[in-house]
């Protein structure tokens, strides 16, 4: 098991990459936590994004899967609630996640190389210029997660909608 810790103090490096206002393109992109505290900014368009299916990210996110944008660390900027976000560091792996101290939002996800920085992509605003076409960690997809069933809607609940048990042909027998 992966033992980290969660620390509450950024180093000052940490603090002034993250703040840094160095352009390379004017055209930005803006996201931020669900209660609001945090906003951040990325330069536009974005490096990459992926589905990460694996179990570290399947456990932050308390989702089956969760889908990422990556930048590179001088393209991202904390504009706001920089002394809302907590760090947790695991040891073993050398990976670090952000997220917000106040709702809990999982804010950011970096790896033991920190020259990017992983962004869940729904946080963001308005488009990132790149869609998640690379999938990381299929080989820990979970059997319970959708896999493109074909959907109905339910009786009685508007806005619901499931996966309908096949029917059995009539001339079907079990055999023993």
């Amino acid at each position: 098991m992966a033992r980290g810790t969660c620390g509450t103090e950024f180093a000052v490096t940490y603090v002034r990459i993250m703040t840094e206002r160095a352009f390379s393109n004017p055209s930005t992109v803006a996201g931020g936590c669900l209660c609001g505290a945090v906003r951040f900014e990325i330069d536009y368009p974005a490096f990459w994004a992926w589905h990460d299916h694996t179990r570290a990210s399947r456990l932050a996110h308390g989702a089956v899967y969760a889908t990422y944008v990556g930048v590179w660390r001088k393209r991202f900027r904390v504009t706001d609630g920089l002394d809302a976000i907590a760090r947790y560091e695991d040891k073993v792996t050398g990976s670090a996640r952000s997220f917000c101290r106040r709702c809990g939002t999982p804010l950011i996800y970096e790896r033991a190389r920190k020259t990017m920085i992983n962004i869940p992509r729904a946080l963001f605003e308005a488009r990132t210029g790149r869609q998640p076409i690379y999938h990381i960690g299929i080989d820990e997809a979970q059997d319970w997660a959708y896999g493109g069933e074909r959907l109905v809607p339910l009786k009685g609940y508007p806005g619901v909608v499931w996966t309908r048990a096949k029917k059995k042909k009539r001339g079907d027998t079990f055999e023993v």
